[in-house]
Parts: C-alpha cells; sequence; structure tokens
C-alpha cells in the first residue's frame, strides 16, 4: 500500500467516525505517515515549515486521536 493510499484510508476512517478533515489534518496526517517521529515537536516542527498556521496543540491531539483509533502506536521510552 503506498503512502497516498494510507492516507487516503486514515482520512476515511476519520470520516467515518465523525472527524471533519480540515487541512492542518491532512497535513498531519501526510507527515506522520512520510517519516518516522520520535516526539510531537518534531511532527510540529516539520508541519510548520509546510504551514505555519499548525499548533502543537493540533499536533498533540492529532495523534493522540490516531493513537486512540488504533492507527499509530505511541511508545514511552525510559532512560535511567
Amino acid at each position: 500500500m503506498s503512502k497516498e493510499e494510507k492516507a487516503a484510508a486514515v482520512i476515511r476512517q476519520l470520516k467515518e467516525n465523525g472527524y471533519r478533515i480540515t487541512p492542518q489534518r491532512r497535513l498531519l496526517i501526510q507527515i506522520i505517515l512520510e517519516n518516522e517521529y520520535s516526539s510531537c515537536k518534531e511532527i510540529y516542527f516539520a508541519a510548520r515549515e509546510k504551514d505555519q498556521k499548525v499548533g502543537m496543540a493540533t499536533v498533540y491531539r492529532m495523534v493522540q486521536l490516531l493513537e486512540d483509533m488504533g492507527l499509530i502506536h505511541k511508545e514511552m521510552v525510559v532512560y535511567l
């Protein structure tokens, strides 16, 4: 499955669950699927390069939404 097909599947699933697909959400889905990121801050900075309107809260909400839907998995890493 290509990245475009994956993005379309995620968008379709969000729509089926009643979520609006804003330009910022569409961009974040694209960015998250393109690369692996270790933090929401990395996603935020990548998104801000493409759209200055994307806020940090939007990134956190989107990541949490995708995790709640089982589409991504955040891992907690603890260094001792």
